[in-house]
């Protein structure tokens, strides 16, 4: 079964494989107005980080690990 999403900037349908180099991203161009995007603070997680417990290491690679397996297209080709 092919997957096809829109890619988040431009809305173009993109076919979700290997092949496909910038997924979900259309082209390099539209993946860096989306960096863009994150680095001006035009995109944020809304979500409060509650501030009466400190973070620990292991918290970190638990929620590191999490969103990894969620977000596969972060994690660099074999």
């Amino acid at each position: 079964m092919t997957t096809i999403v829109n890619c988040p900037t431009c809305k173009t349908e993109v076919v979700w494989n290997s092949e496909a180099e910038f997924r979900p991203f259309c082209s390099k161009r539209c993946q860096l107005i989306d960096l863009g995007e994150w680095a001006d603070e035009g995109h944020k997680i809304s979500q409060p980080v509650p501030s009466d417990q400190p973070f620990t290491e292991e918290m970190l690679d638990a929620l590191e690990d999490e969103f990894i397996q969620h977000n596969k297209f972060f994690v660099e080709p074999k």
